[in-house]
């Protein structure tokens, strides 16, 4: 799946928004503490369990849209939660945030961050957790969750602060690590803001995906990137390459290891028009523990642009 856009107006709301809450809190480094900014925002947090019936009852009660209540029962909610693959929800009403507390304890942080970053999308009260046809389509409730997404990036990497410490690095996995322990933030959702902050002259792309060597037996052969996360200058000149050539790009380059660097090669990739591109790809694996207990790896993958190549000219 790459990563979706969302609209300029509503960047420069979210911006806006976020910018102002940090010159209202003052002097605050990274990491971003997350309480500190439910307090600012007089937000309450609390986690919850689908097996609580007592309180998926209270949920059911409080949960209204443009103040009609929309859901009757447990079950109905239940429904809503996994229609929408929710593990979080915020009721405006309230100042309530609710997490899934089944979540993986390295997801919470940005679980928290996205629900926050809902409440600087005022338009959103009036479609999350609607059940009209429009309010649950797939391309409605994708437009929310990615500009949710992007505010809960710019809040919890502070913006310009992270885009600054971004450019004075270099471009690699290991600098990926280092902005992840600076601003406490998962290796997954670093990837994510260094290559869509990236504010260099060069095309780059990253790559979440399962380890090309070990897929798992439900593996998804036509989506085979969790995300390819495009910055705007690869978006723009390679929109011809789709994911599926690009897993058969880490197939061919990562090794077998289950941790730890995979692989740094060379790869040429052809543009929109023709004319061949040198990049240069790292691989890093993650391993982690599912909630089963069995062992899941995790690829992250950086691909930056080295230099232009000759045009291939075709001839029948």
């Amino acid at each position: 799946m790459k990563n979706p856009q969302i609209g300029n107006s509503e960047k420069k709301q979210i911006d806006k928004a976020i910018k102002r809450l940090m010159s209202d809190m003052k002097g605050v480094e990274p990491p971003l503490n997350l309480a500190a900014v439910r307090s600012q925002l007089d937000l309450d947090l609390e986690y919850y369990s689908s097996k609580d019936s007592s309180l998926m009852k209270e949920i059911v009660h409080s949960i209204k849209v443009a103040g009609k209540v929309i859901l009757g029962s447990e079950t109905m909610l239940g429904k809503v939660i996994d229609k929408l693959g929710l593990r979080g929800m915020l009721f405006w009403d309230q100042n309530r945030i609710l997490i899934d507390n089944q979540l993986h304890q390295a997801r919470f942080r940005w679980a928290e961050g996205h629900e926050v970053g809902h409440t600087f999308c005022s338009w959103h009260k009036y479609y999350l957790l609607g059940d009209s046809k429009n309010e649950l389509s797939p391309s409605c409730h994708a437009t929310i969750e990615a500009e949710a997404n992007y505010a809960a990036g710019q809040l919890l990497f502070m913006q310009d602060r992270f885009v600054a410490e971004l450019m004075s690095l270099p471009i690699s996995i290991a600098s990926l690590k280092l902005l992840h322990k600076r601003f406490g933030n998962s290796n997954a959702s670093t990837l994510w803001r260094m290559v869509e902050q990236y504010a260099g002259p060069h095309p780059l792309l990253g790559i979440v995906s399962e380890h090309p060597h070990r897929l798992s037996d439900d593996f998804d052969f036509c989506e085979p990137c969790r995300y390819v996360i495009e910055s705007p200058r690869f978006r723009e000149t390679f929109s011809n390459i789709s994911e599926v050539q690009l897993f058969e790009i880490l197939t061919t380059i990562c090794n077998r290891r289950t941790r730890g660097p995979l692989g740094t090669e060379e790869v040429e990739l052809i543009d929109n028009h023709g004319v061949r591109h040198e990049f240069v790809f790292e691989s890093f694996c993650f391993p982690y523990n599912q909630p089963d207990g069995t062992k899941g790896f995790q690829v992250l993958t950086l691909a930056l642009h080295k230099r232009q190549l000759s045009r291939v000219i075709v001839t029948s």
